[in-house]
């Protein structure tokens, strides 16, 4: 479904992302395992078209100069130049770290903003399908998102993401700043995503712990390299893995 090739990422003279590349087949779970600035937002945002966005941006103004060198193929198609728009039209949807949803609007509100694209029957049935899945939200339907626990804003922000219709997901750090509880919920919330509505999922997390068990495959990156790549389970068992991400 997804290849990305050699990717290089620069801002001004600082290197985001070098010379990165992986894939994600139909119908997977794939994890983007790093530390904190280890490139993971980075490479999500690039695949999603908002680094490209940034660049057209600033280009404008004269401001920052953003470089982006290698390939992105999303379904056969090349998409290294399609602005984010028309990805999110092709059904690449990226549901960004630290839950940003519209604090003013209440729930249904902002699952109504997301599904912008989409006819009213398709809302109805993501938004119902997203009250399944997370149903404490059912009932702060009404409320406003900005009081929502850091936990519902999190679920609503991947509920928003569903209704926009991913084909491709990309979820990145879902887990971030929530309590073990939470994190579990989400977890076994990700995999009925893809086992019931069979949705590609890529997941970026320094939290490798509770994600490994859960992902078909995994990549590890630091200062923007890959360093380590290979099943879940593979990557558990690694010895580099452990002693960095599970202190062990």
């Amino acid at each position: 479904m997804l290849t990305v090739k050699n990717l290089m990422v620069f801002y001004e003279n600082a290197l985001a992302i070098n010379d990165l590349s992986l894939k994600v087949g139909e119908g997977e779970i794939v994890g983007v395992i790093g530390s904190n600035s280890a490139g993971k937002s980075t490479l999500l945002n690039t695949i999603a078209g908002l680094t490209l966005d940034l660049k057209i941006k600033e280009r404008r103004k004269g401001g920052e100069r953003i470089t982006l060198m290698g390939e992105i193929r999303y379904l056969g198609e090349d998409i290294v130049d399609m602005l984010a728009v028309h990805r999110v039209k092709r059904g690449i949807v990226l549901c960004r770290e630290r839950h940003p949803i519209f604090p003013e609007s209440d729930v249904m509100e902002n699952l109504r903003i997301a599904a912008y694209l989409h006819p009213k029957a398709h809302f109805r049935k993501m938004a119902d399908y997203t009250f399944d899945l997370f149903p404490q939200l059912k009932k702060y339907r009404r409320k406003r998102a900005g009081f929502l626990s850091g936990g519902e804003q999190q679920m609503l922000a991947i509920g928003m993401a569903l209704v926009a219709g991913p084909k491709l997901l990309l979820l990145d750090e879902p887990l971030l700043g929530l309590s073990p509880a939470m994190q579990t919920r989400l977890v076994g919330a990700i995999k009925d995503i893809r086992a019931t509505l069979g949705i590609t999922i890529v997941i970026s997390e320094q939290f490798a712990r509770p994600v490994l068990p859960m992902i078909d495959r995994g990549y590890v990156i630091e200062n923007g390299m890959l360093v380590l790549a290979g099943t879940g389970r593979e990557l558990m068992e690694n010895p580099e893995v452990k002693s960095a991400y599970f202190g062990v």
